[in-house]
């Protein structure tokens, strides 16, 4: 399995030294979330300050940009990092659309699989010289001077993996793209009956090999040194669980469970604003059925038992002061777990 890990979006200045000390200890991959800060910025530190892990948005959100300006920042961060930037993309809500980016809404699966085409078509024109004619429903690009087109970079074409939580969107990933990031509000149960089926049926329907195909995510991870370190953790892992299943585009998770009433109850009080107060109807029994959740001596076992054999890649959340020593032996034990997942496909 491949470790994950996060870097600082709001304070440039440390992301070098966190991004060094990623990769000491055995990370594979280096995340950036779109949240409260820009992904893609950091990414560009972190390339410069190391040398093998991959650097990946997971997700930036895609409608507000269009595929232009996201290809022209991919390609720096490919070219810039030596090949090891991977794009993901994410749909967002309609809400947010609409109210926080003022974007127009429509249907987020034809719409995020023309997104896709037209990113490969603009890569393909810079690459190999193609002329530039990509022209969708939603999309258009016919207009590349030299003047603006960035040099060949040499390098592989950069994968493109989405985030995905309906069966719909589930599917368009295998069919069209390199990966799908899984989201945190995931079971293993969901993970198994819902959301990998739907992902290999299209894996099957486009005659795609699964090991160029990289499944990331599907629950969350954390330790600690001892039960009163691991309260802490869980208290955030509670608190995320509250945030997203009081979601309606979530609920699908807890239903599966026969939480509908907890779904209920958490969407009320989002309504009401009482954010602060979700956490307190998430039983450990419910973070435990979200998370791998252990002390340092038993996350391995925890993170095998709740992710092996569903996932490629996820990471585990440390105490801030995790000793690297720990973080290495933990990173270690999770790369030990087989997946199917060998590499990108590397050809134009």
């Amino acid at each position: 399995m491949r470790v994950t890990s996060s870097i600082p979006l709001g304070d440039w200045r440390q992301v070098a030294d966190v991004a060094k000390r990623a990769e000491a200890t055995g990370s594979d991959v280096l995340m950036t979330s779109e949240i409260q800060h820009d992904p893609f910025v950091p990414l560009a530190f972190a390339a410069l300050a190391t040398e093998r892990v991959e650097l990946t948005t997971a997700i930036a959100v895609a409608f507000p940009r269009s595929p232009m300006v996201v290809a022209n920042t991919s390609w720096d961060l490919q070219k810039n990092s030596g090949g090891r930037f991977v794009l993901g993309l994410g749909s967002q809500v309609r809400g947010h659309n609409v109210r926080r980016f003022s974007v127009p809404w429509s249907a987020p699966v034809p719409r995020l699989r023309e997104y896709v085409q037209a990113l490969r078509a603009i890569w393909r024109c810079w690459e190999r010289k193609e002329p530039l004619a990509f022209e969708g429903d939603h999309y258009q690009f016919t207009l590349m001077t030299p003047e603006f087109a960035p040099e060949p970079t040499g390098l592989p074409p950069i994968p493109v993996a989405i985030s995905a939580v309906g069966p719909a969107m589930l599917k368009m990933a295998g069919r069209i793209c390199d990966g799908v990031r899984l989201h945190g509000f995931c079971t293993r149960r969901y993970v198994e009956e819902v959301a990998l089926p739907r992902v290999f049926e299209g894996l099957e329907q486009a005659g795609r090999d699964r090991s160029t195909f990289d499944i990331w995510g599907g629950g969350f991870a954390a330790t600690a040194p001892d039960e009163a370190g691991l309260a802490k953790m869980m208290d955030w892992i509670r608190y995320r669980i509250g945030f997203y299943g009081s979601t309606p585009a979530y609920a699908d998770v807890l239903r599966l469970h026969g939480w509908d009433e907890l779904h209920e109850e958490l969407h009320t009080m989002s309504r009401t604003g009482k954010w602060n107060e979700m956490a307190s109807r998430v039983s450990d029994d419910v973070v435990r059925t979200f998370a791998a959740v252990a002390t340092y001596d038993g996350i391995g076992d925890a993170v095998n038992e709740r992710f092996g054999g569903l996932v490629d890649g996820n990471g585990v959340m440390f105490p801030a002061d995790a000793p690297d020593g720990v973080q290495r032996e933990v990173n270690q034990a999770m790369r030990d777990l087989p997946t199917p997942f060998e590499g990108h496909p590397t050809d134009w």
